[in-house]
């Protein structure tokens, strides 16, 4: 095994009983077959070579390779020329994925939540998918990646002694300096690098709000449709939860003043509403900078994929027209990245500092020195600032060429303006088709896209697809896009009502 990265299949008990039922071959093709199913041995797995194999169990080597030929005709493994059999990487999803469990009791934390949304929420488990048109995926060019090796392979050389032990919980003055020089420019964030926490990305710092502004009785407004997991995450930490209507303003204030009056924080994104991409006009900023100030409310401003605009300059933060330091701003490096990263970052209000510190030193300590060094190095020499610029060049010919595809191949069936801003774009199906129906039916076609409608609470939902174009190249879009009119034309996929 010497010179060469060691199997896990290598360490698997292989064995064969040879008193039990069966030919050797078949013990053999049985129990490599059973591994792969029950995902003991995972895609892409490296199988023993079938003389190791063979001396493993103290069988005939024709049995193994009996065993592996037979394998290889029904495309459980695969094999390459020089290198060895591998698990097919092509398994479809429904063969080895695990049964469930029959007759398990719901857990009671789980029932006790009663998230509806839970279970109408995209399939966490599609998150990583890499089939378009998945949301929040990323692209490096091979600039990137050359600049982000060497500064690894410097900040590995050096490994300073401030790596091997504990440091401050928001994170290194280093990245705090350059995430808020980059925030004073880029987003005109009124900041200091004391004021600024790094985390794990969005949600994290989304938990860390709660815990700080956590009460008995909290109240929050939520923007409908809007971000689930932001709902989800409040509704589990005992917030009550009010949806407020977003119209092509943004969040009706008014609306949320009158349907939850003691509420004292606010989950908005304002620069690129989300799932929308409607941006909150000036006059409700300054109404709902108002709001707060008046209810001794909160703010909390999510930016997410604020970096990518398309038109014009990003548009400023709400927190910088923010004069009683009501609001929380909240971003994230994962998107301006890529989500491998984890991490994001938040700006805290003096008066609530400490305790966000606290809660970010009892929930995980403090974020990752040597992800913290890497992504520091890269905003000090101006590689950040390189990357963003092209990266807003390749979305926006992705997005155009998402955007010109759909209208040539399913112009019937959806309509779809190119976004300003963002990663993803918002198709509105005609009357009569299901977003959700499509979704699922798209899937099994190897196109990924979410039901805007299961974003909704109490409004109205419309019928819509969201599609990222941020992760794809320009050639993958074409066929998937092709694969998806087909799915919208068929009559099984209209809605019932």
């Amino acid at each position: 095994m010497k010179g060469r990265a060691r199997s896990w299949a290598d360490l698997y008990a292989w064995q064969v009983n040879r008193a039990g039922d069966g030919s050797l071959f078949v013990q053999v093709y049985r129990q490599i077959r059973s591994a792969i199913l029950s995902q003991r041995l995972q895609p892409g797995s490296k199988l023993p070579s079938t003389r190791e194999l063979a001396r493993q169990l103290a069988v005939s080597r024709s049995a193994v390779v009996a065993a592996y030929e037979q394998l290889l005709a029904e495309g459980y493994v695969c094999g390459k020329a020089g290198s060895g059999t591998y698990v097919s990487t092509d398994l479809s999803e429904s063969a080895i994925r695990p049964k469930p469990t029959r007759g398990k009791r719901p857990d009671p934390v789980i029932k006790s939540l009663e998230l509806r949304s839970m279970g109408d929420f995209a399939d966490v488990t599609v998150q990583g998918s890499e089939l378009p048109f998945n949301l929040g995926r990323t692209l490096l060019d091979t600039r990137a990646v050359a600049q982000w090796r060497k500064l690894s392979a410097r900040v590995f050389r050096s490994l300073g002694r401030s790596h091997f032990g504990y440091s401050d919980p928001r994170g290194s003055l280093e990245l705090r300096t350059a995430i808020c020089d980059y925030l004073r420019a880029a987003r005109a964030v009124r900041c200091d690098p004391e004021q600024i926490v790094v985390t794990a990305g969005t949600q994290h710092a989304i938990d860390l709000v709660t815990r700080v502004l956590h009460t008995s009785d909290m109240e929050a407004w939520v923007e409908d449709p809007g971000y689930l997991p932001t709902r989800q995450a409040l509704v589990a930490s005992g917030v009550r939860v009010h949806p407020v209507p977003v119209d092509g303003h943004g969040i009706d204030v008014k609306a949320g003043i009158k349907s939850a009056p003691k509420a004292r924080a606010v989950f908005v994104t304002p620069s690129h509403q989300f799932p929308t991409g409607v941006v909150l006009s000036m006059a409700r900023r300054l109404e709902l900078i108002g709001w707060a100030r008046e209810a001794g409310a909160w703010i909390i401003e999510d930016d997410y994929a604020s970096e990518f605009r398309y038109g014009g300059h990003p548009l400023a933060s709400m927190q910088g027209l923010d004069e009683n330091e009501r609001v929380i701003y909240v971003g994230t490096l994962n998107k301006a990245l890529f989500p491998g990263l984890r991490l994001g970052y938040a700006v805290v209000p003096p008066a609530l500092l400490r305790a966000f510190v606290t809660a970010r030193y009892l929930s995980d300590r403090q974020p990752s020195s040597l992800s913290q060094a890497f992504v520091a190095e890269f905003m000090q020499e101006g590689y950040f600032a390189a990357h963003i610029r092209r990266m807003r060049l390749m979305y926006r010919g992705q997005r155009d060429t998402l955007v010109t595809t759909l209208k040539r191949h399913a112009v019937d069936d959806i309509t779809v303006e190119a976004p300003d801003q963002g990663m993803h774009l918002v198709g509105y199906l005609r009357r009569g088709l299901s977003d959700v129906a499509v979704e699922r039916a798209a899937g099994q076609h190897g196109v990924v896209v979410r039901a805007m409608s299961r974003m909704y609470v109490s409004a109205p939902a419309r019928p819509a697809l969201m599609l990222g174009f941020s992760g794809y190249p320009s050639r993958m879009i074409s066929p998937a896009v092709t694969r998806l009119a087909g799915v919208m034309r068929q009559k099984s996929f209209r809605r019932s009502n």
